[in-house]
C-alpha cells in the first residue's frame, strides 16, 4: 500500500488533486481510514493515476475523463470530437495573437479615399432563425455572408458576368420592410454587394433573389481592423469614423452614418462611412 504523499510523489499529482479526483470519482483511493480519513493507495493505482494524467492533459474537462473511465467504447468519438474542438480553439488564438501583434505594432486609423462608381449585385444575407441573445452573433453573420456571398459569385459567373472587386455588406435597411426587419433579432440584418463588369446581356440574365444595382462614386473615410468582426471592433471601428471629423479638418464635409458599409478582406474588415457635405447630410 501507498501512502497518499508516495502516491504523490510517484504520480506527480499533488495531494490536493488526488482529493479532488476522488471526490470526483476519477482515482478512488484503496482505502479511506474511516476515523482520520487518511487515504492509501495500490501501487497499480499508478496506471490509472498516469491515464487521468494523459487525458487531463489533452485538455478534457473532468466530466469528460469519467465517462472514457466509465464508457471505454465512447473513448475514441469522444477524443476525436475533443480534438475538432482544440483545433479550432487554437485557431482562434492564433488568430487573435496576429489581431494583437498587429494592433500593438501601430494601432488603425481612419483615412479618407476616393471609391469609384460601379455596378454591384445585391442579395439579402439571411438573418439567424434562433431567438434574441445577450449579444450580437458576428460568427453567424460572417458565416451566413461567406455563403450568401458564395451564391452571388456562382449566380454572376453563370450569367458571364465577372467580380471586378472587393465585395463588401451594408445593413439591411434600404427597403422600408427591411428597416422593419433589420431591427429584430431575426432581421435579415445585412446585404451582400459584389463589384461586377458585365454587359446589358449579362446582367439582364441576373434574376431571382438577385438586385443589380449601380454605386455612387463616393469619397469615404474608413479604418480596417485585424481579423474576424466582433462588437467592440465594430463599435471602435464606427467611434473612430464618428470621433474623426471633431480632430480633423475636413473641409466643411462629414461623415454620413448612415452610409456605412464593410469590406471584406480577407484577414481583416474596413468599415467605412460616405463623407458628404453639411447641407447634403
Amino acid at each position: 500500500m501507498l501512502s497518499i504523499s508516495d502516491f504523490s510523489s510517484i504520480c506527480q499529482l499533488p495531494p490536493q488533486t488526488l482529493r479532488y479526483y476522488h471526490s470526483e470519482g476519477l482515482l478512488v483511493p484503496a482505502e479511506v481510514d474511516e476515523a482520520t480519513g487518511y487515504r492509501t493507495y495500490n501501487f497499480d493505482q499508478v496506471e490509472q493515476a498516469m491515464l487521468v494524467t494523459v487525458l487531463r492533459g489533452s485538455g478534457l474537462s473532468v466530466k469528460d475523463v469519467r465517462r472514457v473511465l466509465d464508457e471505454p467504447d465512447t473513448a475514441t468519438a469522444l477524443l476525436q470530437q475533443h480534438s475538432v474542438e482544440v483545433r479550432r480553439r487554437r485557431e482562434i488564438q492564433d488568430n487573435a495573437l496576429g489581431d494583437a501583434r498587429v494592433l500593438l505594432a501601430a494601432w488603425p486609423e481612419p483615412r479618407i479615399r476616393q471609391v469609384p462608381g460601379m455596378t454591384v449585385v445585391s442579395k439579402v444575407v439571411p438573418g439567424p432563425e434562433t431567438g434574441a441573445r445577450d449579444y450580437y452573433d458576428w460568427d453567424y453573420a460572417d458565416t451566413a455572408l461567406a455563403a450568401t456571398l458564395e451564391e452571388v459569385i456562382e449566380t454572376v459567373e453563370s450569367c458571364g458576368a465577372v467580380v471586378s472587386g472587393s465585395p463588401w455588406r451594408s445593413p439591411a435597411a434600404e427597403t422600408e420592410e427591411q428597416m422593419k426587419q433589420q431591427v429584430t433579432a431575426e432581421g435579415p440584418h445585412w446585404l451582400v454587394k459584389v463589384p461586377v463588369t458585365a454587359d446589358e446581356k449579362a446582367l439582364a440574365a441576373l434574376h431571382g433573389d438577385v438586385e443589380v444595382q449601380s454605386f455612387q462614386a463616393r469619397e469615404e473615410l474608413s479604418i480596417v481592423l485585424p481579423g474576424r468582426s466582433s462588437n467592440a471592433k465594430y463599435a471602435t471601428a464606427i467611434s473612430r469614423l464618428v470621433q474623426y471629423p471633431a480632430q480633423h479638418d475636413l473641409g466643411g464635409r462629414m461623415v454620413e452614418i448612415t452610409a456605412v458599409r464593410q469590406v471584406l478582406h480577407e484577414d481583416s474588415v474596413e468599415t467605412a462611412m460616405a463623407l458628404v457635405a453639411f447641407d447634403e447630410s
